[in-house]
């Protein structure tokens, strides 16, 4: 499943990029500046990556990354202690993790929660298999 998560990702970014008119890796990291999603899940490039990065199980860049999301703001749907997730997206210029998190449910992950606020806004992300 992972690896067909993984195929999924690359076909999306080869997609969007012959569709730009431009090499795949013309699409990944973008300047802060930029704001335009260029893939199918309607996220920033380093939020792909870090889906990517979450179906392989890392490396992660963050010590934090993969630990307990306790759910303190009950955004998310209620679940027992240890059933979410959290994982650094990373923010071109910022000088710390950023504001930017992927929280999943499970474990493996069956659900996948993005913010770009630091947990005051969550948006579901449908992974297509």
């Amino acid at each position: 499943m992972r690896l067909l998560f993984r195929a999924t990702i690359l076909l999306a970014i080869a997609v969007a990029a012959f569709q730009q008119g431009c090499a795949p890796e013309d699409l990944l990291p973008e300047p802060a500046s930029s704001k335009a999603p260029a893939n199918a899940y309607g996220l920033p490039p380093e939020a792909v990556a870090t889906l990517d990065l979450i179906q392989r199980d890392g490396p992660f860049r963050y010590r934090q990354d993969g630990t307990t999301f306790h759910n303190r703001e009950k955004l998310l749907p209620i679940k027992p202690s240890g059933y979410y997730r959290e994982y650094t997206v990373p923010t071109p210029g910022s000088q710390d993790r950023g504001a930017r998190r992927f929280v999943t449910g499970g474990d493996p992950p069956e659900v996948f929660y993005y913010t770009e606020d630091h947990y005051r806004s969550f948006r579901r992300i449908d992974i297509k298999p």
